[in-house]
């Protein structure tokens, strides 16, 4: 029985290839020099797989900043405005992702948005009507070529055409089977020359195959595989799923001409079902029984229950998705003994694996599973039965708030008297060197509380004085005290956990470091009161308190798996509750709760959405602020997911303003607005702030007119579509003013028309 996994974290132990990457995008570094240490970093992960004992190691799961868009580069499905700008392959690559604004051109980063159920997030590859699919990358033979020269022979991964082609955007004028024939030849060409420099089998990554599909798209996997597989090429095809089950195509995969398919036993409900329908013979079986996606220690008793059952003649034992999901080791952590027991990030689960194959390759009892066994055992926690309690006793008026939106909308207009098109922000702002280097220096205890409170009282009138001279409607105190809008709250709440290193990639550079709910929630004290209530005392105008909801905060951490997701986003909703009414009494007006994550955990089948996630989630979000008064104006935000399907969910929320990432989705999601009569009050982001790229006066006043052109002027809110935290102070505040004078420019227009 052989050991694999589907994929391992490619920014480094101690997020080494996020801070190589950033000294090359300020130039500190050739990209020589980038290139050379990206080079060592993936021989170190290599070489701490197989020291682990795994026997199948993957190649190319490494990336600068997504593997789907690498898988573009690959085969050369680049927009042609960028294709004919004279950047060297790396840069032109960075330009997709993020944009870029200099003497060689001027160029928009590409879509991006979340990867299925997870808080990573892939850029959207874009078939044109000139594109010419080809293979022209030669990253995915390079690496193969690296490791083999250590040794170690890998399996290249690589995202499957099925899967590419339906995550794509489209021109106008064109469908996905446009572009199959060359798709495929170029995947045989990839095939070929693997095989051709000694790699025995290559995985072809289709997660898209667990979501409902139609028959139009079965039989396009069908045409795709049968096609690129027609005749030997001289290496094995691994087809790896995960996130969910294949209910909809096992038929077909277990009868196309691959070697090996790939098998999620975490996420996916059917799986197990489907396999003991039968499996063939000709095929090897890759388990995804260690989880992927979460820190936990594996129940070995469970999981040899589940393998027993399966009837399969040829397996291995891997993860249920790639490791990338979860931080490197828990080696780097802090944890007391009792709680590092029941930990298990990216390197104790290469060990999980070996364990289990060892266990069941075993005739007796081993001491892996004992030791396992004893710590599963005992009880984890201590219950805490007030919380328990309060759960238990919501009723359904507990849920709904009072009056009816359309009542409150009238009396909040009345009440607030902003212009049309009022301005605002997301929440944060730059989080500088200088403000992260002060909150160390307060948190090792090298300057005082009073200190450190001095400098973030200054940081917050510098920045209220700075949105009133650009003349921003309403302000927000710019969360200088807050270190994630994860964290932070987690840290002012009982039953969380923090690592020190648990980073995770969110996207390109971007790492998060998710909590760990390790017990009941509930809050210990008042969290934000503190600095909204000074940076309010210190304006004439709105300052928005700043929170971040429920279902984010569930999401983005690391969720117990002893108790039911809805049962804990209760818990964090009663504890944010708290929050939301000390606010409004301590004279907080207009408050902001984000769910960036909403549609994080929605099922991957449409069929699941209500009755597994959005039943509790979205009453979750108004037990929040269900007990305001009616003129408190409750904000929320959301971010990089597809919500164009879900808007009628959204609504219903009961928000009074919601502001949507949409820049970087052409804000199409303001067709769905429209058609579905969306009653609340939107803010479409009207510029990217994941590019440090600085849009004009002329284009945000472009952005402002297409909204209005689907949306009443009456409903429009003037927003960037997140937070800046991440952002320089000189590219904020040039995007901020022309935001501000944009807005200002089409206030004038419709004022003059009327």
């Amino acid at each position: 029985m052989k050991t694999s996994i589907v994929g391992f974290p490619r920014i480094g132990e101690h997020r080494e290839l996020k801070f190589q990457t950033e000294k090359y995008f300020r130039q500190e570094i050739s990209e020589e020099e980038l290139l050379t240490f990206a080079k060592a970093l993936r021989q170190k992960h290599w070489q701490t797989i197989k020291q682990a004992g795994i026997e199948e190691i993957p190649s190319n799961d490494f990336s600068f900043y997504d593997q789907t868009l690498d898988t573009a580069v690959l085969f050369n499905i680049i927009p042609e405005e960028v294709a004919k700008l004279p950047f060297t392959d790396l840069e032109r690559y960075f330009a997709l992702a993020r944009g870029y604004q200099g003497e060689k051109g001027d160029v928009k980063a590409r879509p991006m948005k979340k990867w299925f159920n997870t808080n990573y997030h892939y850029l959207v590859p874009k078939f044109e009507k000139n594109t010419q699919v080809k293979l022209t990358g030669r990253k995915i033979f390079a690496e193969y070529q690296e490791a083999k020269a250590l040794g170690i022979q890998t399996r290249p991964v690589l995202v499957g055409p099925f899967t590419l082609l339906s995550l794509a955007e489209y021109e106008a004028g064109c469908v996905a089977e446009d572009f199959v024939p060359d798709l495929i030849q170029s995947y045989r060409e990839v095939l070929l020359e693997l095989a051709k420099l000694g790699a025995q089998w290559v995985q072809l990554d289709e997660p898209a195959l667990v979501k409902d599909l139609a028959e139009k798209e079965k039989a396009l996997l069908t045409t795709l595989y049968q096609a690129l597989l027609e005749e030997n090429l001289g290496i094995k095809v691994l087809v790896q799923t995960y996130f969910g089950d294949v209910r909809d195509v096992y038929e077909i995969l277990t009868h196309l001409p691959i070697d090996g398919l790939g098998l999620d036993f975490v996420e996916g409900k059917e799986t197990l079902r489907l396999v003991q329908s039968g499996f063939p013979k000709d095929k090897i079986l890759y388990a995804g029984i260690v989880n992927g996606k979460n820190i936990w220690r594996n129940d070995y008793t469970k999981t040899v229950e589940l393998i027993k059952q399966l009837p399969v003649e040829q397996l291995v034992l891997t993860t249920s998705c790639s490791l990338l999901h979860v931080p490197y080791t828990v080696e780097n952590e802090t944890f007391a003994a009792d709680i590092t027991a029941h930990l298990a990030f990216a390197k104790e689960k290469l060990g999980e694996l070996v364990d289990l194959a060892t266990i069941l390759t075993s005739k007796h009892q081993i001491e892996q599973l004992i030791q396992n066994q004893t710590l599963f055992a005992n009880n984890r926690i201590e219950k805490n039965l007030k919380v328990q309690q309060a759960v238990d006793a919501l009723q359904p008026n507990d849920f709904i708030r009072q009056p009816a939106f359309a009542q409150r909308e009238k009396l909040q207009k009345a009440k607030f008297q902003f212009p049309l098109l009022p301005t605002t922000t997301i929440g944060s702002f730059p989080q500088t060197k200088e403000v992260k280097q002060k909150r160390a220096q307060f948190n090792r205890g090298d300057i005082t509380e009073q200190a450190y409170e001095a400098f973030v009282q200054a940081k917050i009138n510098e920045w209220l004085a700075w949105q009133s001279e650009i003349g921003l409607d309403v302000l927000v105190h710019g969360e200088f005290e807050r270190n994630d809008m994860v964290e932070y709250f987690g840290q002012n709440l009982a039953g969380y956990l923090f690592s020190q290193n648990g980073w995770v990639q969110s996207y390109g550079t971007r790492g998060v470091k998710p909590p760990i709910i390790w017990g009941d929630i509930y809050r210990k004290a008042p969290i934000t009161v503190k600095w909204s209530s000074y940076a309010q005392q210190q304006t004439k105008q709105y300052v928005k308190g700043m929170l971040t909801g429920p279902v984010t905060i569930l999401n983005w951490s690391f969720p117990r798996e002893d108790i039911s997701l809805r049962e804990s986003t209760l818990q964090l909703a009663l504890a944010i509750q708290e929050e939301v009414l000390d606010l409004e009494a301590n004279g907080i007006e207009i408050i902001q709760i984000d769910e960036a994550a909403l549609r994080e955990k929605l099922p991957l089948r449409q069929s699941d959405w209500f009755s597994e996630y959005l039943d509790w989630a979205i009453p979750a979000f108004r037990l929040v602020h269900s007990k305001v008064k009616p003129t408190t104006q409750i904000h929320t935000h959301m971010c990089y997911s597809e919500f164009t399907d879900i808007i009628e969910a959204i609504d219903a929320m009961d928000a009074d303003v919601i502001s949507f990432e949409a820049s970087r989705s052409n804000l199409t999601i303001l067709d769905e607005l429209q058609a579905k009569h969306f009653q609340t009050q939107v803010g479409p982001g009207v510029y990217d702030i994941h590019s440090p790229r600085i849009p004009s006066v002329a284009e945000i006043t472009e952005t402002i007119t297409k909204i209005l052109s689907k949306v009443p002027k009456e409903k429009v809110w003037i927003n960037p579509d997140c937070g800046l935290k991440t952002r320089g102070e000189k590219e904020t505040k040039a995007s901020l003013q022309h935001l501000t004078q944009a807005a200002r420019l089409v206030r004038e227009e419709l004022t003059s028309d009327e």
